[in-house]
């Protein structure tokens, strides 16, 4: 899939570089078709790497999809400089009249704190409000899809006793759903986080389905019958060596973390980690772009409700 981003976004070079098709903003305006818009709600610290991972992504199909990059502006990033967020995204009140055929709402490292007490949780609330009128499919990733749990559904979060921090394999529990379509029996997904939701507080709520999950890492994906809202507690869209960043920082901060689990070759953080879930995340936001996004979503934005 040609991605549609301005020519000056670092990911437009790391995609190029790594032969991803990326349109140019000056060509896809003369192709004669409607790409798909995909809102990126990036609460990540490290915001181009998280831009680029999810572009890179979303780019893995066979049509043209238009990139939103939108922030919250309860809260400045003390990571990403003030002129890369004001050059290329753009805060909630300035696109909140516009609709998205799809949203993804990543994760962020606040997930110890009550909800309530995120700075910019009321502006999160209202972002997501607006998504159930104003966008068809919407991706929640680790804190965000317990975010949205919680949000939507009442769903808590609970704190585990350690990190759960490596990359660990997972199964589908609900058979021929389409957002897994060509899965392997068994596939690995990366996770890192400290708190987790917990099966049966997910099964009592009649709207939510259980689509995977993990003897270790527990439920993994979660969605409504309809997949207007679907829930990713892992990091598909990670990189290889973000988690080998994620311990190395841990470690420069004095934290007793352990190795990524099932990353590095015997556990040695010498050697380079093992990529083992990269086509299987392509195949998930393809999935979901295909069956989710593009099959279901009207043609006219105006008429999604």
């Amino acid at each position: 899939m040609p991605i549609k981003i301005p020519n000056s976004l670092p990911a437009y070079k790391t995609l190029t570089d790594e032969n991803i098709f990326v349109m140019e903003e000056t060509r896809a305006f003369t192709q004669d078709i409607r790409p798909l818009r995909i809102a990126i709600v990036n609460l990540m610290p490290t915001k181009i790497d998280t831009e680029t991972q999810l572009m890179r992504l979303i780019s893995n199909t066979a049509l043209q999809v238009e990139a939103e990059l939108i922030r919250t502006k309860t809260y400045r990033s003390r990571h990403t400089s003030q002129e890369h967020l004001e050059t290329f995204y753009k805060t909630f009140d300035e696109v909140k009249g516009e609709n998205f055929d799809g949203m993804i709402i990543t994760g962020a490292p606040v997930e110890q704190m009550p909800f309530e007490d995120v700075i910019y949780w009321e502006e999160l609330c209202e972002i997501m409000e607006w998504s159930k009128t104003h966008v068809h499919s919407t991706f929640h990733i680790c804190w965000g899809a317990q975010a949205g749990l919680y949000y939507h559904f009442g769903v808590q979060k609970h704190l585990m006793e350690k990190k759960l921090f490596g990359v660990f394999p997972h199964s589908v529990e609900r058979q021929g759903y389409i957002l897994f379509r060509g899965f392997d029996d068994r596939f690995m997904v990366p996770h890192s986080r400290y708190t987790t939701v917990l099966r049966e507080e997910i099964e009592a709520v009649p709207q939510l389905k259980i689509l995977a999950s993990s003897p270790e890492a527990g439920i993994y994906a979660m969605a409504t019958e309809n997949g207007r809202q679907i829930f990713i507690t892992g990091h598909s869209e990670y990189d290889a060596l973000t988690l080998d960043r994620e311990y190395r920082r841990d470690k420069e901060a004095g934290l007793a973390t352990a190795p990524p689990a099932n990353y590095f070759p015997d556990d040695d953080d010498t050697k380079m980690p093992v990529v083992s879930w990269r086509s299987h995340a392509n195949l998930l936001f393809s999935n979901w772009l295909n069956y989710f996004v593009y099959q279901t979503t009207p043609y006219n934005l105006e008429e999604i409700r």
